[in-house]
């Protein structure tokens, strides 16, 4: 595996010195982009399960990280078929780590998008977005 990832987005929440505060790497495979999350202070809640979406904004400004957009869905699907909607983040010890893969986009497709976590988790079936709740923390995809 490429040690380097082609693109990172480093998340922060709305007060940065409380958290949540992490980063996201992104890598282009052959046939596929593989994304690892690393995110600490996550807050308890019930389930323990956060929402983990591409979206189609370019910036984590206004209130309530506004400027993100809706889910990343350029073939204008419905949901959970967003090209954005990626599996929850489960909570441990206060943060998170996961890795996925998926073939919904490349990283070129994303560079200059965000990635937000909701503090609820996705239920894969409500339009448009699943339900999940409030953005708790955002980051920009830049390419590394």
């Amino acid at each position: 595996m490429k040690r380097c990832p082609n693109a990172i987005a480093m998340l922060c929440g709305m007060h940065p010195n409380t958290g949540p505060y992490g980063q996201v790497k992104f890598y282009q495979k052959e046939n596929a982009v593989l994304i690892s999350i690393n995110i600490q202070g996550l807050p308890a809640t019930e389930t323990g399960f956060f929402g983990f979406h591409i979206h189609e904004g370019d910036n984590c400004g206004g209130p309530d990280f506004s400027g993100t957009g809706s889910h990343y869905n350029p073939d204008k699907t419905p949901h959970p078929l967003h090209a954005g909607d990626l599996p929850p983040l489960i909570r441990s010890n206060g943060g998170a780590h996961q890795c996925v893969s998926t073939d919904r986009f490349t990283v070129s497709e994303i560079i200059g998008r965000t990635v937000v976590i909701h503090d609820r988790p996705d239920d894969f079936h409500t339009q448009p977005a699943g339900n999940a709740g409030t953005k708790i923390a955002c980051g920009v995809i830049c390419r590394v």
